[in-house]
């Protein structure tokens, strides 16, 4: 048990971020991978675009994607250091779950940074449904997220990719990161 997920509020209130090098199997079967992600896309989607997809990258194509990585960044950066190339071909193999989340606006009236919003809240939902499975995730972006080469493996031109969701079991304890100071977030309009 990660931490204490009794109520709806402790729940949101633990989740933590693990940091996808230290995750380690089990991550979820493909029944809790199943839940996770229809969880992920019960996400506020103003004109029930689904402006979001989800691709999961199983373990059988993870040399693949450091393939991926590693050609599109040398042809990007010819004299790319060998720790470079070992960092991107360990990020590709990091947490025994890996599920790319694309943003994939439609075309619409609704404005696109709302259709992005959505993506971004597809991506904190998975989160809170890996937390609640009993996992931990951790979300990436990074070179690869940017990169059209990377991009288009996965999908579209109009597409980007709005996150590398890694899903494993921490290896040690989560870390607590300082929080917001919540006086200098919070304001009330009209005082």
């Amino acid at each position: 048990m990660l931490n204490d997920r009794s109520t709806p509020l402790s729940l949101l209130a633990t989740r933590r971020s693990g940091k996808p090098r230290d995750l380690v199997a089990p991550g979820p079967d493909s029944y809790q991978l199943a839940t996770i992600l229809e969880i992920a896309a019960r996400t506020p989607d103003h004109g029930k675009l689904a402006p979001w997809r989800f691709v999961v990258v199983g373990d059988d194509h993870r040399k693949a994607l450091s393939t991926l990585i590693t050609d599109a960044y040398l042809a990007e950066r010819p004299d790319a250091s060998r720790l470079e190339l070992e960092s991107l071909d360990q990020f590709a193999h990091q947490a025994p779950t890996l599920v790319v989340v694309l943003s994939s606006p439609k075309e619409s009236k609704i404005p696109l940074w709302e259709q992005e919003l959505s993506a971004g809240a597809a991506c904190m939902n998975l989160l809170h449904a890996v937390h609640a499975e009993g996992f931990a995730g951790g979300w990436l972006t990074g070179w690869a997220a940017f990169s059209d080469t990377v991009r288009d493996a996965f999908g579209s031109p109009s597409e980007r990719i709005a996150g590398f969701m890694f899903i494993g079991t921490p290896s040690r304890a989560l870390d607590e990161r300082p929080r917001p100071d919540m006086a200098r977030l919070v304001s009330h309009w009209g005082s």
